[in-house]
């Protein structure tokens, strides 16, 4: 009795000493934020040798006691979402009878927080267990913390929280520091941050309306322009007309989209709806300018359009330039939506001042474009000629109205019109035009050719080699001139890396035997596991600059070897219908709408972490989805190498 007695006191110390397995650390990602920026908690739980401790990513009411972080409510911020586990291990427990997570050596948890006033304190409770297989113990323990920020630039301000008050339950891992970033810049957004007073602003949106003028998807609306106004009368009161309604639409379709959200861009630019009626207007048109309305048509019925249009023409060109400004969003959208963006966030008036200055270039060409029909008219025997230059119009609409059923064949996958139909169906088009220019094929009001001058020629030998150049496309053969218009290449079967075995479940071929993986969360486990930076890139199917970067840029040897051996792709398209499945849809915090699409999901991580809903985008985050380098968009072959570069040597 003695002994026992005697073994009790020596080892009482033993038992009545508090232990603690488990430490935590926590930090902000950014630690200087701004008010209003969606920021990152990481909390980083270092477990002694032998212990492990619970996730919180399982059924609680297994048996464990699972992490949980409790934050102290104050007016500071707001958490948003749950919290996230990173990459636990997952076992099944037979004493539990169920599949548990757990952290070994070392554990780390993230939670999102909108930041809402400046120098925010943030504090709370972890409520954690720690348990070790050596001799079966559990220790359950909790843990206060405290963290107060400085913000940077904004300090001072507070933002409106009157609709943010609500904290919405984010099932998918992009609503965590996957995307974090420390100062949250897009290149086109550095110009307008910088701009102190209100006329360098709209010289800046000025100049973004030039240089916008200038991209691919602008071209086709260009011959429509010409083509329609061939046909009015009093041409050039209504060409200026045309100019200031292209004007006001920019400001008018501003208001709008700020109303609906950034992500209605998108659904312009991609949806099957809009799509498909520029592709019946195109195709009117075209059917219109070949003659065969004044032939099927009525007398009567032609008499009285033609009545109607003498007194509400202007309502024709008002719809004409709303086709324009609709039409050029899959170009124009990197100026507008970070307009837009601006004006979420606040500045109201700047974005209409800065639409209406972006519109201006517009105005100015396509009123000058409007124009140029009636100069033709005024030329010495331009009736003959004139008709058959409303009949290549007329052709040309048909070829550019395939380009809206190829966006939506491409954003829903249907595969129908794949990249050497669009070309056949081309090259077909413009050897009609050149065959019919040279007078091989008349209409029914067109003159018979006597004789063919320098000029037929020289047109008929344009379009004729345009079909010699779109030939070698359907071999495969990449086509530059083409690239911002055309489906992308096809590419080939998907396989396993050479060197790295990856998921090809999880992937997509792109071009150049290039992969990307589909969803980020699953190039961030990959990146993980061979150690290398990603290279998100925000595309879509109907972008054409994405396009031209693919084709142009991403095929040069230099280039295509940086992406190849240095970089996991996450190829995140924007107007991806693919319905998500139940589990993964959620609400975004950006506009409160449910996100049912794998293109919303992409749309809405590019627009909450990066504050952009351009493409395309790239950033190039580490394995753990924090930014490295600043974003960057469309540009040339030397600044795309020099950032992928600077992106390499920022995650060594």
């Amino acid at each position: 009795m003695l002994l026992r007695y005697l073994l009790f006191f020596l080892t009482l110390p033993c038992f009545a000493q508090i232990q603690k397995p488990t430490t935590w650390s926590i930090k902000a990602i950014p630690e200087n934020p701004k008010v209003g920026e969606i920021i990152t908690i990481e909390f980083t739980a270092t477990i002694q040798k032998n212990w492990y401790v619970y996730s919180s990513d399982f059924d609680p009411n297994l048996g464990p006691i699972v992490t949980t972080i409790v934050f102290k409510k104050n007016a500071d911020f707001n958490p948003i979402g749950k919290l996230k586990p990173i990459n636990p291990k997952r076992k099944f427990e037979e004493i539990w009878n169920g599949e548990i997570s757990y952290f070994v050596g070392t554990g780390k948890f993230i939670q999102s927080l909108k930041i809402l006033k400046a120098n925010p304190t943030i504090s709370g409770l972890i409520d954690f267990q720690s348990c070790t297989d050596v001799d079966g113990r559990c220790i359950d323990d909790k843990e206060k913390f405290s963290l107060t920020l400085k913000t940077s630039e904004e300090a001072g301000k507070t933002l409106d929280t009157s609709s943010n008050s609500k904290i919405t339950e984010i099932k998918n891992l992009e609503r965590s520091p996957a995307s974090s970033s420390s100062k949250i810049e897009e290149p086109i957004n550095k110009p307008m941050e910088k701009a102190q007073s209100l006329w360098q602003f709209l010289l800046i949106a000025f100049g973004a309306g030039v240089a916008s003028i200038f991209m691919p998807c602008i071209y086709p609306i260009m011959p429509m322009t010409v083509s329609f106004f061939t046909k009015q009368k009093n041409g050039q009161s209504k060409a200026i007309f045309y100019g200031v309604s292209i004007m006001l639409i920019f400001g008018l379709m501003g208001l709008v989209t700020m109303a609906f959200g950034a992500p209605f861009l998108n659904f312009l630019s991609t949806h099957w709806l809009p799509n498909l009626l520029f592709f019946a207007i195109f195709i009117l048109f075209g059917i219109s300018l070949l003659g065969a309305f004044e032939i099927v048509l009525p007398h009567e019925t032609v008499n009285k359009i033609d009545r109607m249009s003498d007194r509400g023409g202007l309502i024709g060109i008002f719809f004409m330039a709303l086709t324009l400004v609709v039409v050029s969003f899959s170009c124009t959208v990197p100026f507008v939506g970070s307009l837009l963006i601006a004006a979420a966030q606040g500045e109201v008036t700047r974005p209409i001042y800065g639409m209406l200055a972006f519109g201006l270039p517009f105005a100015l060409v396509f009123s000058g474009l409007a124009m140029f029909p009636q100069m033709l008219k005024n030329l010495p025997k331009s009736g003959g000629w004139l008709n058959e230059l409303k009949a290549v119009f007329g052709f040309l609409e048909f070829a550019l109205a395939l380009k809206f059923l190829s966006n939506i064949d491409l954003a829903y996958h249907w595969n129908l019109i794949h990249r050497n139909i669009f070309l056949v169906i081309w090259i077909v088009i413009a050897i009609i035009i050149g065959i019919y220019i040279l007078g091989f094929i008349r209409l029914s009001k067109d003159d018979k050719i006597e004789k063919r001058g320098l000029m037929r020629i020289s047109f008929a030998v344009l379009f004729l080699g345009l079909a010699a150049y779109m030939l070698p496309g359907v071999t495969g053969k990449p086509l530059s001139l083409l690239s911002g218009i055309l489906p992308p290449m096809p590419v080939a079967n998907l396989a396993y890396n050479s060197v790295n075995t990856a998921p090809t479940d999880k992937m997509r071929a792109l071009p150049h035997g290039l992969f990307g993986f589909y969803d980020f969360d699953d190039a961030m486990v990959y990146a993980k596991e061979i150690n290398k930076p990603i290279l998100i890139d925000f595309t879509g199917y109907a972008c054409a600059n994405c396009r031209k970067m693919e084709e142009n840029v991403w095929s040069k040897p230099e280039v295509l070897k940086r992406l190849r051996e240095d970089f996991v792709i996450a190829s995140l398209y924007v107007d991806d219908k693919k319905i998500l499945p139940k589990e993964k849809q959620y609400t975004s915090t950006y506009d409160d709408e449910l996100k049912t699409t794998v293109g919303d999901k992409n749309m809405d991580l590019e627009i909450t972490k990066y504050n952009n809903n351009a493409q395309p985008l790239y950033v190039i985050v580490n394995p753990n989805g924090e930014k490295l380098v600043d974003p960057i968009g469309y540009v040339t072959k030397e600044e795309f190498i020099q950032f992928l570069d600077l992106g390499k040597s920022k995650f060594k």
